[in-house]
């Protein structure tokens, strides 16, 4: 592939699969690559060249730490890039001042929040005609005992900031009204009683989520790609996803293109739906207004959605294109649990893990050019856990008192 050295570098702020696949996609043509983040997985890449440790975009400092960076090591003209929710909306709301220095690939603040903020989100989606869950956004607990709604349900939190029992496990789902008053009360009291989200249950495993993700030029796509994000861990409800396949599908695209062009978008983003099968309609679920964990599928099926964000950062043309259908990407030891998983419920044959093998695919960690992150991937994963103990005995002790409540 070729290389031009002459190109200014990228500081990624934030992720961990996110940014392996930004940095192989930038590294692999030369482009100079430093992370700014706390999970040590991406570190072990050839194609990172710095890394400095985050002290998080919700720190009193973060802002200034990004700042500190660029002047130090004189970053000007870098292209900046933020891969979570939390490091977008720090970098967008302080976009002007960043500007200063670097090349944002990220919108401005007055458009992330419609992402950001699951709750514009859907009012927004509902206001163009497209489908999303039944929601309902609770001021207080009276709100809660008061409703009069089918279980199961679940609840979401609005936006994401901070790290806790919560925002980790990203919903939890209720399947009665015991249940739900008691989520209510532990949910609200870590995000606050006017950021959670009550949300009806859509049935299905990864099988039914759909993406489509893509780069926009003021709401014109310039490059897309719609996938089945087939398999999650866990099946029911995953955190992530394990195995994600490129495909057609015209609907889904539509509804994405509608929904972006209503902002005059510029960037990257994925937009998500699940297919609701009690109504055989498409809803929408988020909207990530960055770039996403299976970013480095796009690479392999012929969009490479980093280096484009990149170039368009810099205010170079961008060729238009879409993603061939029939490639995957696959996260393999979350999978493997996944597969398990499956496969014991009888929703997957041995036959049909198979033939995924045989198209054409990538991973989020391993690579020919770049193997140590594979290698390390348990190890990494095990240094990670260890700040999020205290998160994750908050966690256990919601799910004991959601045994209570059953």
């Amino acid at each position: 592939m070729a290389t031009d050295r002459t190109m200014p570098g990228a500081l990624i702020v934030g992720g961990a699969h996110v940014s392996l696949g930004i940095a192989r996609s930038l590294g692999r043509r030369g482009i100079p690559v430093w992370l700014l983040a706390n999970h040590p997985l991406p570190k072990f890449s050839r194609y990172i060249k710095r890394s400095f440790d985050w002290c998080g975009a919700d720190h009193a400092h973060g802002l200034q730490q990004i700042l500190d960076i660029a002047a130090n090591n004189d970053l000007a003209g870098w292209v900046l890039i933020p891969t979570g929710d939390q490091d977008l909306r720090l970098i967008s709301q302080n976009r002007s001042q960043l500007s200063a220095t670097f090349r944002v690939a990220a919108a401005e603040w007055e458009t992330v929040q419609w992402a950001y903020d699951k709750r514009l989100t859907h009012r927004r989606a509902r206001s163009l005609g497209i489908d999303v869950p039944w929601s309902f956004e609770p001021q207080n607990l009276d709100d809660v005992r008061a409703l009069d709604c089918r279980f199961p349900v679940i609840l979401k939190p609005a936006y994401r900031k901070g790290v806790d029992a919560f925002t980790l496990a990203k919903a939890w789902k209720a399947e009665n009204r015991d249940m739900l008053i008691a989520f209510y009360r532990d949910a609200s009291s870590l995000v606050g009683a006017d950021a959670v989200i009550v949300q009806e249950w859509i049935p299905g495993t990864g099988s039914t989520q759909f993406s489509c993700a893509g780069l926009w030029e003021r709401g014109e796509p310039l490059a897309l790609m719609t996938a089945r994000r087939s398999r999650q861990h866990p099946i029911d409800f995953g955190r992530s996803s394990t195995f994600v396949e490129t495909i057609v599908h015209e609907e889904i695209e539509d509804a994405a293109c509608r929904f972006m062009r209503s902002l005059a978008y510029s960037g990257v983003a994925e937009v998500e739906f699940k297919y609701d099968a009690r109504e055989r309609r498409f809803k929408l679920l988020d909207v990530n207004a960055r770039f996403w964990t299976w970013c480095g599928l796009g690479g392999r099926a012929g969009v490479d959605f980093p280096h484009l964000g990149y170039l368009q950062a810099l205010g170079h043309a961008v060729e238009t294109g879409r993603a061939r259908p029939g490639v995957a990407w696959m996260h393999t030891r979350s999978d493997v649990k996944a597969v398990w998983e499956e496969m014991r419920r009888g929703s997957l044959s041995l036959r049909d893990y198979i033939a995924g093998f045989r198209q054409p695919l990538t991973f989020a960690n391993f690579a020919a050019d770049d193997p140590l992150p594979a290698l390390m991937e348990i190890p990494a994963a095990l240094l990670n856990r260890l700040p999020l103990r205290k998160n994750t005995a908050n966690l256990s002790a919601a799910r004991g008192r959601l045994r209570a409540a059953k």
